[in-house]
């Protein structure tokens, strides 16, 4: 037993280790294109009347021990032409309770109106962060008697994001920072060293559509992440929807992993995806890829809804 908690806490230790030494905090999202207001919090669906809500499940290094696990809900809505608001819970585990981090934002947005088929919205996110450790029965074989493990934590930190959000007719662009507060959530305590603190996190993405025929579309996208300390993260993805209904693809993460993803609209206002990345990096020895799925619904409560979603998310 003795063994088998030492192990545990080693690859604990090392997973937290790997994640700091990559600089990148917020959580990665292969299925990105149907989560976009947790990213950004001027995105927009410019349909009124519309309340869009989702839940998107992650569980990342399938296999390896500590991994970590991400529950996301997200909310949004237009008020009025001008002006959509949202919100989002986003639930990060690692280690199976060593680490967890819950994030509640509400965004707010407002749209100008560029022309008859373009506009350009400017958001902001506000919330808080709570951040809670569990370093109970830790067995560290080489610093047994590290205090720095020996003190658990549960701290809240206020957040506030901005973003910018363009999209016309089968083309979308935005830029967000999600989080500009670089709260610090280990330090200096009683002569021990403690590391850890929100790191700036830049997003951009942009997506397009063609129409091929009146059944296919062809969706191009991209998500770039820039963190100070670490490489540029990219995901290129490419998918194609077929009858407006099941929808395919595939895509890349930069020096990091391949991916497959699957989505189908059981019905009008419900879509069901499911995406799987193959590891490509050192770490791919460790686990056996990662899982993600979404599930995704929406509500016309005005009753003014005809034809398909045409939200940047589906066109």
């Amino acid at each position: 037993m003795k063994l088998k908690n030492t192990r545990w806490s080693i690859c604990i230790v090392m997973l937290l280790f790997l994640i700091k030494l990559q600089g990148q905090q917020d959580p990665q999202y292969t299925q990105y294109m149907y989560n976009m207001n947790v990213v950004n919090p001027a995105y927009t669906t410019n349909q009124l009347g519309m309340l869009n809500f989702g839940t998107l499940y992650r569980t990342q290094w399938e296999n390896a021990v500590g991994a970590p696990k991400t529950l996301t809900f997200f909310v949004h809505t237009p008020l009025s032409e001008k002006i959509e608001m949202g919100a989002s819970i986003i639930s990060d585990d690692i280690g199976d309770g060593s680490l967890k981090e819950n994030n509640i934002y509400v965004d707010f947005a407002y749209i100008l109106k560029l022309d008859e088929k373009s506009n350009l919205s400017l958001g902001l996110k506000g919330g808080t962060t709570t951040f809670e450790t569990n370093f109970n029965g830790f067995r560290l074989p080489e610093v047994q008697d590290d205090p720095a493990f020996n003190e658990n934590m549960n701290n809240t930190f206020p957040n506030v994001g901005i973003g910018a959000f363009y999209n016309r007719d089968k083309f979308y662009a935005g830029v967000s920072i999600p989080n500009l507060l670089t709260s610090k959530h280990l330090e200096n305590r009683d002569g021990i060293t403690r590391i850890g603190a929100e790191a700036i996190h830049l997003f951009g993405m942009a997506g397009y559509v063609f129409d091929i025929n009146s059944n296919l579309k062809l969706k191009p996208s991209i998500l770039t992440k820039m963190v100070s300390g670490a490489p540029i993260t990219a995901d290129v993805s490419f998918n194609a929807l077929f009858n407006n209904r099941f929808e395919g693809g595939i895509s890349y993460r930069l020096e990091d992993s391949v991916s497959a993803m699957f989505n189908i609209a059981v019905v009008p206002a419900l879509r069901i995806g499911y995406a799987y990345d193959y590891t490509l990096s050192n770490l791919g020895a460790f686990n056996t890829g990662s899982h993600e799925i979404f599930v995704l619904f929406n509500l016309d409560l005005w009753g003014l809804k005809k034809g398909y979603d045409k939200s940047p998310r589906f066109y």
